[in-house]
């Protein structure tokens, strides 16, 4: 995660320390969620031709060289 300020990595773990592990949970989804949504997006303006099942096939492509093979 990239942080503006030397301070705000500090304010940012103090307020994860606040939140309940349900929290922190349900913040893990939302983010994993946006990453996905914006990956998504990303791959709309750079294939602007592209249908969405041709997107979707790309998505998956790409993330399937992601996955770890190790589990």
């Amino acid at each position: 995660m990239y942080f503006q300020q030397p301070d705000d990595r500090k304010i940012y773990l103090q307020i994860l320390k606040r939140m309940s592990p349900e929290e922190r949970l349900l913040k893990a989804f939302e983010l994993s969620e946006f990453a996905k949504q914006l990956f998504i997006h990303g791959l709309h303006k750079r294939f602007p031709n592209f249908s969405n099942e041709e997107i979707k096939k790309i998505y998956l492509e790409r993330l399937e060289k992601c996955h770890n093979r190790n589990y």
